[in-house]
């Protein structure tokens, strides 16, 4: 990558992204930060040596491609405010919900948009993220996109309509997991473990049989009929999760959090 990416929006992700783009080689004089924050933007500077400021429209000037970071409750507020500057760049959205179409229409009808679904995994460089085109990108746009965001994890391509889907399972899913882990790390304490042997234990865990899942492609089912021996300890555990409607709950929050896209995809 040899042009300047700009981020406007200093948050985490954004954080995530220039992390990953520095460790993949970029130079951090190509990349630069929009950033309200005075707080945030001498963190960012000091930590990354990155250009800091607090100006969208000169960030957008000085930038071939933009990565749009903020939350999408204040999309129309931003990307009105960019006038001519965002003509001939290439956008690329991490704002859940908010349509290539609306983005567009806030930019002109001939910007090139690619909208991107990540999660906060991308922080440690292990990120799941959805790659979806707007109707004026190219193929070019798609492929700079997803080299961008394999920087910081894992990518795949998907129609646009299915990115809300996307915010409900991997978008959403580190909170669910990290409740799921806050909760065996709960239970360990009860049955006497110290809160940081169990916590360990419980963490380690899920990496552990996420890596063996993807490492194998075993379906899920076969890797937990695996550990689930005939009589045993663990049987007797899936059955007390079925009956709690432990996957009921799981697709149930999906649901909710698909929802809730499409609801502030439609603002």
């Amino acid at each position: 990558m040899d042009k300047r990416t700009g981020f406007i929006g200093g948050g985490n992700m954004a954080e995530a992204i220039i992390k990953g783009l520095l460790a993949g080689g970029v130079p951090a004089a190509e990349l630069a930060v929009s950033e309200p924050s005075e707080q945030r933007r001498n963190l960012l500077a000091e930590r990354y040596g990155v250009q800091v400021l607090s100006d969208n429209v000169h960030l957008c000037s000085m930038s071939d491609t933009i990565i749009l970071a903020v939350k999408p409750q204040i999309a129309s507020q931003v990307l009105g405010g960019l006038g001519s500057a965002s003509k001939n760049k290439l956008f690329i959205s991490i704002m859940a919900g908010v349509k290539s179409a609306a983005i567009e229409g806030m930019l002109g009808s001939d910007a090139r948009v690619v909208r991107v679904m990540p999660n906060t995994p991308a922080l440690v460089l292990a990120g799941a993220s959805a790659v979806s085109r707007g109707y004026n990108a190219s193929e070019d746009d798609l492929v700079l996109t997803r080299r961008i965001f394999d920087l910081v994890g894992t990518t795949c391509v998907v129609d646009e309509k299915l990115l809300d889907a996307v915010t409900g399972v991997s978008g959403s899913g580190p909170a669910y997991v990290l409740t799921f882990i806050e909760a065996l790390s709960d239970a360990g304490v009860k049955h006497g473990l110290t809160r940081d042997v169990a916590t360990a234990l419980a963490a380690q865990t899920v990496y552990g049989t996420a890596k063996l899942l993807l490492e194998t492609r075993d379906h899920p089912a076969v890797l937990k009929s695996n550990v689930a021996s005939p009589g045993g300890t663990t049987i007797a555990a899936m059955h007390s999760l079925d009956r709690d409607g432990f996957r009921a709950a799981a697709m149930n929050a999906v649901d909710v959090c698909v929802a809730r896209s499409k609801e502030l995809g439609e603002r």
